[in-house]
């Protein structure tokens, strides 16, 4: 029985992740589709330079909410009176949700409507760490925000708000000497830097070398596959 509900929020998760929303604004606002034209990625930066700053927000927040809303149900599946008949634990509560997360997280990363194509999770993974303990959310949020918009590297300000969040709980975790479910979330939160990190990579590269393209820079279609950001 709790194997069968960890199979749901796995798959649940996975699926509200593949929503590809940017891609669906990006059709409504501008008639195009935003994985032709810059990055090719349907987060909210390639939705800006693509549909616009509406288009843009609404992205934003519903990709943040494809994360939220995936730790939501996980929890709402394993406080159900049937998972407590099953045997379902606190712990066990909080691991499906971490779950949950890493599954949209995935599923925007990867979406199967997509043909397991998408984004880079940034903002699905502040989405679900706003769920799962918001403060390090508003921080990493803040972080992503701030930065992108002082520097005008998305980018950086992107792995720069991933690993604010993380610090964020780890240091709460141990100043606060929370419950063990605080630290799978914490675990989540390191993990998710580093694949935010890794999905940067190219970005990285270009930052060093000066080549990296600036928030309100117009995108063009392109087919060229080293996409910029």
């Amino acid at each position: 029985m709790i194997a069968g509900l960890y199979i749901a929020v796995l798959a649940i998760g996975y699926v509200i992740g593949s929503i590809p929303c940017g891609v669906m604004l990006g059709k409504i606002f501008a008639k195009t589709d935003i994985t032709e034209v810059g990055s090719g990625k349907t987060g909210a930066t390639n939705v800006l330079r693509a549909a616009g700053k509406k288009a843009a927000g609404l992205s934003l927040i519903l990709d943040l909410a494809k994360g939220a809303g995936s730790v939501l149900l996980a929890g709402v599946i394993f406080n159900s009176d049937a998972a407590a008949g099953a045997g379902a634990t606190p712990l066990m509560t909080a691991s499906a949700q971490v779950l949950a997360a890493m599954a949209a997280v995935s599923g925007h990363s990867w979406s199967i409507f997509l043909k397991f194509k998408g984004g880079r999770g940034v903002a699905t993974f502040i989405g679900s760490m706003l769920a799962l303990y918001w403060p390090a959310g508003v921080v990493g949020g803040a972080i992503v925000v701030g930065v992108g918009l002082i520097s005008r590297y998305m980018s950086l300000g992107s792995i720069t708000g991933a690993v604010a969040a993380y610090i964020t709980l780890i240091g709460m975790y141990i100043a606060k000497s929370y419950p063990a479910e605080y630290l799978i979330y914490t675990i989540y939160a390191m993990i998710g830097a580093i694949f935010i990190f890794f999905k940067h990579r190219d970005n990285i590269t270009r930052l060093v070398s000066g080549k990296e393209r600036r928030v309100g820079e117009k995108a063009g279609a392109d087919k060229n596959p080293a996409r910029l950001r």
